[in-house]
């Protein structure tokens, strides 16, 4: 993962529980959208499957991490998979510590300041904020004042309309999943929905 290039448009699209048949419309309308960077969580059905085709699908022009790394052994899949960075719902050490010596980007989430310090102080590239919605906005300035060092993802509650204030507060980077790939969408094949969204979201950071 380039994050020189993740923050020219810092933003993640998170997809999770997802099946094989939709992987190749949904792939195609994320790389419309102009969305770069995405995640599969481990937690899906066939993730490593999943990752590997993602990949192929959109021959390398997405860079795809995976999520919901709890564990060696999905860091280990998801990275014979070819994830190109990990992400975590709270900090994994030993993931934390694998990924700072092999140089993979790592987005461990935490939510008080004592976790956001520790997350960054074990080597990652950035914290992930999380659920960022059940603080708001405001609680980003609130840290950066103490840790204006540390770069923040905020993850929860992102859409077109709370996407800028989660930046004017002080947050690097931002994501989204089920608020835009959404469940009844992609049962019903409603891909160009899921785009519209997306660019909305994009226009809605570069408006900024």
């Amino acid at each position: 993962m380039n994050i020189a290039e993740f923050k020219k448009l810092p933003i993640l699209g998170i997809i999770r529980g997802i099946n094989l048949s939709q992987l190749e419309p949904l792939v195609n309308c994320i790389m419309s959208s102009g969305l770069r960077f995405i995640e599969f969580t481990m937690n899906t059905k066939d993730a490593a499957v999943i990752i590997q085709k993602s990949a192929e699908i959109s021959k390398n022009k997405l860079t795809i991490g995976a999520g919901t790394v709890l564990s060696m052994q999905d860091l280990k899949i998801a990275l014979k998979s070819g994830a190109s960075f990990i992400v975590s719902p709270c900090l994994i050490e030993d993931v934390a510590r694998y990924c700072r010596k092999q140089k993979i980007p790592y987005f461990p989430g935490a939510l008080t300041p004592s976790e956001i310090y520790k997350s960054w102080q074990q080597g990652a590239t950035m914290i992930k904020v999380f659920p960022a919605k059940c603080f708001g906005p405001g609680y980003f300035k609130e840290i950066k004042g103490p840790f204006n060092e540390i770069q923040l993802l905020a993850c929860g509650g992102i859409n077109k309309d709370t996407i800028g204030q989660y930046f004017a507060n002080g947050a690097s980077a931002a994501s989204f999943g089920s608020s835009i790939f959404k469940k009844d969408l992609l049962e019903k094949g409603d891909y160009g929905a899921i785009q519209s969204s997306i660019e909305e979201l994009i226009a809605a950071y570069k408006a900024l």
